[in-house]
């Protein structure tokens, strides 16, 4: 570090009134303390005024090398997805802190433990399953399905046995939307609807990443459902997914947890907790505040509702507020804070401000009792060996 020189400081000079001039020509102790009081503030604050250090900014073949050193051992073209990683970061304008490394590989270890497009396990009965819940819905005979399976699809196989083959959730996709395309019943029983909803190496909802395409920074050759199951898509949607949004979450599992079950879902539970602390009333902390699609109040809404007296507010004001649940901005609202002022005076501490959300999670590729808060423990997990990896490697 370098020596910086002690800043110069300037005594006035106190004139007394003397009988002996010679006095004058002499520094007084009260003099001499001050000169030694100011030469130690001197030196004290050169040690205060020190600049501190700013860490350069690193360059992109930095970060990449961070990322590949950070990456879970034998993972095949580490730099490949290193670059990938990078570039879903930086163009998204995301920090490329190790914290937010780690998150990101981390989600992916878990989803897929870095493929592509991950196998499923019993994709094949799932998918059958499924048609065959529609068909059965639309009241289809089982016969004609069948039958329109026994079709030969585009790639000369029939439509039965490619499903009876498919591995993977990028196949499967392929083969609805051929079935919809070319088969009459196939557009009866799905029409613009493909059931595969998520894909690529983060798992990422493909509703997510036709919300969120404008800025891609890929050219695009076939669909956007097609690029989130590459690579390069997959992160860049997953990451943008998981990071790309604000939230004063003060731990990053609050993050896995939304990854999971939605923007928000964890603060929402802790509101909805703060609900049940104030009013009493037990309420499924799943981060949901508003019945999706109803006009109808939902429990979480008739629990505010109780509170209205307490919190000064009406019913229509509630449900104004509670409206903005999935924004950022909930937390400015009048419900939020007057919810949470409440309920603070009536257990006398301090609430947390994000909950895990308890949900159960259900999918067909599920085969045993799982939850959100399960999902982000998972990952956390990962995060702190991931976390380890990076202070191994200095």
């Amino acid at each position: 570090m370098p020596t910086l020189a002690a800043p110069t400081f300037t005594v006035s000079a106190v004139t007394d009134t003397v009988a002996n001039p010679a006095a004058s020509r002499q520094p007084s102790p009260a003099r001499r303390a001050l000169g030694a009081c100011a030469a130690m503030l001197a030196v004290l604050l050169a040690g205060c005024t020190t600049p501190v250090a700013t860490p350069p900014e690193r360059t992109p073949d930095q970060v990449r090398s961070e990322i590949e050193q950070l990456m879970p051992p034998k993972i095949a073209d580490r730099a490949g997805w290193a670059r990938d990683i990078y570039v879903a970061f930086s163009t998204q304008d995301i920090a490329t802190s190790r914290d937010n490394l780690c998150a990101a590989l981390s989600v992916t270890e878990q989803e897929s433990t870095f493929q592509a497009d991950p196998p499923v396990a019993g994709l094949a009965r799932i998918a059958r399953a499924e048609i065959d819940r529609r068909a059965q819905s639309l009241h289809v005979p089982a016969f004609l399905v069948d039958a329109a399976l026994g079709i030969q699809s585009s790639n000369g196989k029939t439509y039965g046995e490619r499903l009876r083959t498919v591995k993977t959730e990028k196949g499967l996709s392929e083969i609805f939307d051929d079935f919809v395309s070319m088969v009459p019943l196939g557009r009866q029983l799905f029409g613009g609807f493909n059931p595969v909803r998520t894909g690529g190496p983060m798992q990422v909802s493909i509703a997510f990443a036709q919300s969120h395409a404008a800025d891609y920074p890929y050219p695009i050759a076939g669909t956007l459902r097609d690029e989130v199951f590459t690579r390069r898509g997959g992160m860049y949607f997953g990451i943008g997914h998981l990071l790309g949004y604000p939230a004063n979450y003060d731990k990053l599992i609050y993050r896995y947890a939304d990854f999971n079950a939605g923007w928000y879902a964890s603060r929402n539970a802790g509101f909805q907790s703060a609900v049940s602390q104030a009013s009493g009333i037990a309420l499924a902390l799943d981060g949901d505040l508003m019945t999706p699609g109803s006009r109808n109040a939902g429990q979480t809404e008739l629990a505010v509702r109780a509170l209205g007296r307490q919190i000064e507010m009406n019913d229509s004001a509630i449900r104004r507020d509670l409206e903005r649940g999935d924004t950022f901005e909930f937390e400015q609202t009048e419900v939020y804070e007057r919810v949470f002022a409440l309920a603070e005076r009536t257990t006398r501490r301090t609430l947390p401000r994000a909950v895990l959300p308890g949900i159960k999670l259900e999918s067909p590729k599920i085969t045993r009792p799982l939850t959100t808060a399960w999902f982000a423990n998972r990952v956390d997990g990962r995060w702190q060996q991931c976390m380890a990896r990076g202070s191994a490697g200095g």
